[in-house]
């Protein structure tokens, strides 16, 4: 992997051959972030001091496009090395707050320019999403708070980012890669999580201006014994579709974490956020379809490279 710096005066910089490096892809919050190790001398000090952006570039490809967070300077056993860290596009705007804002009839598209365009960051693909009712972003949310709140009230998804930094602020079309992983593939390692904790049985949404409340059930966890409540308060002027795709959402996004792969395999980028991998690990009595919803790359010269997927669903 090259590691290629972006100063704040325009110039473009490839980074030494690294030491290590680690490359984690969400493709949405937490950001996706990178670290990368090099062995450093002093004609180095002002490109680091002046770098504002990163790309890893992996056989010519962009795998991430980040901010630059921090860098270090070490002096130790192999002589001195520089280290730069950093987070995915994400980190634009979650770093800056919003204003207090009410919209009416607001649509997606409003709400990009409005929230993201002003921090760099361009859009690969805005939904045709409107509001159906006042919007409101409070005091003291960030951008992302502002841009994410409207996508999962009125569009049921949430955004995120591709690894070349662009916005996607549209549905998963399904159009992620499928593989399949068996008993013949070079598994290091596996775990499986099954966690109730935390899933929802019911979220009561609560508009206390209009003195009304909506609740929503999971049925399917009540029934297996469950019993998880949420309140949730909305702002005024919420329509009872909106209260109901927000009781909606906070029942989905619980069950998201119910079920947990973690598969850890020798190799660079080989998935990537919305892929999605058919497993069929019978000494785990592990079988299903799954959604990678994030890919840890690791690379050192002593241990060489793989890549740990977090996977979701079955």
């Amino acid at each position: 992997m090259t590691g290629r710096v972006f100063t704040c005066d325009h110039r473009v910089y490839d980074l030494p051959e690294p030491l290590s490096w680690e490359v984690v892809h969400t493709g949405t919050v937490p950001c996706d972030s990178y670290s990368v190790t090099f062995l450093y001398d002093r004609s180095m000090a002002e490109v680091l001091r002046l770098a504002a952006g990163f790309a890893a570039i992996y056989r010519g490809e962009t795998m991430l496009r980040a901010i630059v967070d921090e860098y270090a300077v070490e002096l130790g056993s192999i002589g001195l090395t520089a280290t730069i860290t950093g987070r995915g596009y994400a980190a634009r705007l979650l770093d800056n707050e919003s204003r207090p804002l009410t919209y009416q009839d607001a649509t997606l598209a409003e709400i990009v320019r409005r929230h993201v365009t002003p921090y760099g960051i361009a859009a690969g693909e805005v939904a045709d999403v409107r509001a159906s009712s006042v919007y409101t972003v409070p005091a003291g949310v960030s951008q992302w708070k502002a841009l994410e709140g409207f996508c999962r009230t009125y569009g049921g998804f949430s955004p995120r980012f591709s690894r070349d930094g662009k916005l996607l602020a549209a549905p998963e079309k399904g159009g992620g890669k499928r593989f399949s992983i068996g008993e013949g593939d070079p598994v290091l390692s596996c775990t499986l999580r099954e966690d109730h904790y935390g899933v929802l049985t019911e979220a009561l949404v609560i508009d206390k201006t209009r003195n009304a409340s909506y609740s929503v059930k999971n049925e399917d966890m009540i029934q297996r014994g469950g019993q998880c409540r949420r309140v949730v308060y909305t702002p005024g002027q919420r329509t009872w579709d909106a209260m109901r795709y927000t009781g909606e959402y906070q029942i989905r996004r619980s069950k998201e974490d119910e079920k947990t792969v973690t598969l850890s395999l020798p190799g660079s980028f080989l998935a990537f956020p919305g892929d999605q991998a058919t497993l069929r690990l019978d000494r785990m009595g592990l079988s299903g379809s799954f959604r990678v919803t994030e890919a840890a790359n690791v690379f050192s010269a002593e241990k060489g490279a793989s890549v740990t997927l977090t996977l979701k669903g079955g």
